[in-house]
């Protein structure tokens, strides 16, 4: 009895050094992540949005890589249709994490609307880290309440900083954008599929620029994702052929 009730004595104190953690991991990866929400703005006045539409960008659309992808769209001259089409393409990938989210994190059934807001790179990458699903839900929580709030007071500030300077381009802040979307994209660029994959989305939007109207070659570059999938597969067929000929 007495090895079991020191036991759970070291487990009760562990608990509030693992949420600490836990909280210090999340709000580093909201206020880095956050501060992004600058360019953004900047980008998005750049593109001839207003300070309102961009503000209503991170407040509804809240997903740092597809807001980038619709301002850029629409900075080169695309069919807004177009851009938002790119832009939902970039955005289908958090369907995937909520899917693996719900399960983990158990959430009460009102609050999954309003959670489901909050689901993006960042903090399914908390969340998946965490051992259990009370740190889990603590990091989803502090890291989507941090970067939502820095995200959109970012947004704001960056809107009406470009709006005050003007002409964007004469500052050199038309780079910001491009910049920083490279930036959320290379951390995703670990193993070799998705390094082929971003390669050949690349090269076909390259390819496809001189041909296509603004914001059609992003369409079209979202075919190397399947095109290098369906590859890595029949490689792996034919090599498991291979291996049981032998």
């Amino acid at each position: 009895m007495r090895g079991v009730a020191e036991q759970i004595d070291i487990r009760i104190g562990s608990e509030p050094k693992a949420s600490a953690a836990v909280v210090r991991d999340a709000l580093g990866v909201g206020v880095a992540v956050g501060l992004s929400g600058f360019a953004f703005g900047v980008t998005s006045a750049g593109a001839g949005l207003s300070i309102a539409q961009s503000c209503a960008l991170s407040l509804l659309v809240f997903t740092g890589a597809s807001q980038f992808a619709l301002v850029g769209a629409l900075a080169a001259g695309g069919n807004p249709l177009t851009a938002a089409a790119g832009a939902f393409f970039l955005g289908v990938r958090n369907a995937f994490y909520g899917l693996r989210l719900s399960g983990l994190l158990g959430l009460p059934r009102p609050v999954r609307p309003l959670a489901a807001h909050w689901v993006i790179d960042e903090t399914s990458a908390v969340a998946l880290a965490q051992p259990d699903r009370r740190t889990a839900r603590l990091g989803f929580t502090v890291t989507g309440l941090s970067l939502y709030v820095l995200w959109n007071l970012t947004t704001l500030a960056g809107a009406v900083g470009a709006n005050a300077l003007g002409d964007t381009a004469a500052w050199g802040l038309d780079a910001a954008g491009p910049a920083v979307f490279l930036a959320l994209l290379a951390p995703m660029l670990r193993g070799t599929v998705e390094r082929a994959a971003a390669g050949l989305g690349v090269l076909l939007v390259l390819g496809c620029l001189p041909l296509l109207p603004a914001g059609v070659p992003v369409l079209v570059a979202a075919l190397a994702a399947p095109a290098v999938l369906a590859a890595q597969g029949l490689r792996a067929r034919r090599a498991t052929g291979e291996g049981g000929v032998r």
